[in-house]
């Protein structure tokens, strides 16, 4: 899973980069200090995986993983250039989800592009410049339609929803805000457009305020925002997650608990990561390794299968199943097995969250 950090020069993006990822990307207080995308991956923390690595004693522990892409700061007139934007803009067509970086805290010394904390405004000049970019790629798309619809009259319904998008986006508004059917969905998505793509808007508080009960005023603006598009809303301290990155795991948890914060950005962002791209994680555990899987929900076990080898999915015979908390409750794999908790699922079978599988095949 790939997901875009993108923002306005100077609103924190490298900063919570570095963080969440300790890849130690450059973090300066002036524009475009970040041209190529910097690229990190982390580790999904899973509780599950280190319960079963114990019960199997087993000989590793694979995590599933996101890739963090640290794009550089876009500004206005990026669709047309400005500032690197063409290149930038490009890098956001390769990941599945944006997280948008906000600024929604006052400090004097970090300059603002805009010379003010506005972050609508902020979220209005990203936005725009994607839709812009989105136009030229709709422009040309509609004029073949057009002119393939003279020999092929069945392209009409294609060419209607071409002219919603059209429409929508040249009120301002993202094609995520469309109302769209499972079909309309896919035929969207395939249009690879720039504000279809999900996004979770990464709203960076000052250390105060992540520790406070209630949001600030930005903060409230910005959910508001979201909701009428449907999108997530995560607030983060970057500096203070810097603060985490620098920690061991038992001393993350006591000083996560001294701030009464229940859980680190990384966390928030992995869970928001999940909601929005809708992703389960299976699981599979033996003796040489315990593994999290990450699929989209809805797929079924051929297709699970597949993503630890196509020979799975090829010759897939049957999976043998049981839910992560039975396996649990019962101790071990044979006493699961005495009480018939372990299912036999075919080729039909809709994988669920926490599924703990063994793949039968043939090839």
């Amino acid at each position: 899973m790939k997901l875009g950090i993108v923002g306005l020069p100077n609103v924190g993006k490298s900063t919570l980069f570095n963080a969440i990822t300790k890849a130690g990307a450059e973090a300066a207080n002036y524009p475009f200090c970040t041209i190529e995308p910097n690229v990190g991956v982390v580790a999904v923390p899973d509780e599950r995986l280190k319960v079963l690595h114990e019960m199997y004693d087993s000989k590793r522990t694979v995590y599933t993983s996101i890739e963090f892409y640290d794009i550089a700061g876009l500004v206005k007139g990026a669709s047309k250039g400005e500032g690197l934007g063409n290149k930038f803009l490009g890098h956001i067509r390769e990941v599945a989800a944006i997280v948008h970086v906000v600024r929604c805290f006052e400090d004097t010394n970090v300059v603002h592009v805009a010379g003010k904390i506005d972050p609508l405004s902020d979220i209005e000049i990203i936005n725009t410049e994607l839709i812009l970019s989105d136009m030229e790629v709709l422009e040309r798309r509609l004029q073949k339609t057009q002119k393939n619809l003279k020999g092929d009259k069945t392209l009409q319904a294609e060419l209607d929803l071409l002219l919603r998008i059209k429409e929508t986006i040249e009120k301002g508004l993202s094609a995520r805000t469309l109302d769209l059917n499972e079909e309309e969905t896919e035929f969207v998505r395939s249009l690879d457009l720039l504000s279809f793509k999900p996004i979770i808007y990464a709203a960076n508080v000052s250390e105060e305020d992540a520790t406070s009960d209630t949001d600030n005023e930005y903060v409230r603006a910005v959910r508001e925002f979201a909701a009428t598009e449907g999108s997530d809303v995560v607030v983060i301290c970057a500096k203070l997650e810097a603060e985490i990155a620098e920690l061991e795991d038992d001393e993350k948890a006591a000083f996560l608990e001294e701030l009464g914060i229940s859980e680190s950005g990384l966390d928030k962002l992995i869970r928001a990561s999940y909601h929005l791209l809708d992703l389960i994680s299976f699981l599979t555990a033996g003796p040489q390794e315990v593994r999290a899987w990450t699929i989209k929900r809805g797929t079924k076990a051929p297709q699970a299968a597949g993503k630890i080898h196509t020979d799975f999915e090829r010759g897939f015979i049957r999976a043998e199943t049981i839910a992560y908390n039975d396996l649990i409750q019962c101790g071990n794999l044979a006493t699961a097995r005495e009480k018939g908790l372990v299912r036999s699922e075919g080729k039909d079978y809709v994988v669920k969250d926490g599924d703990v599988i063994l793949f039968r095949f043939n090839v």
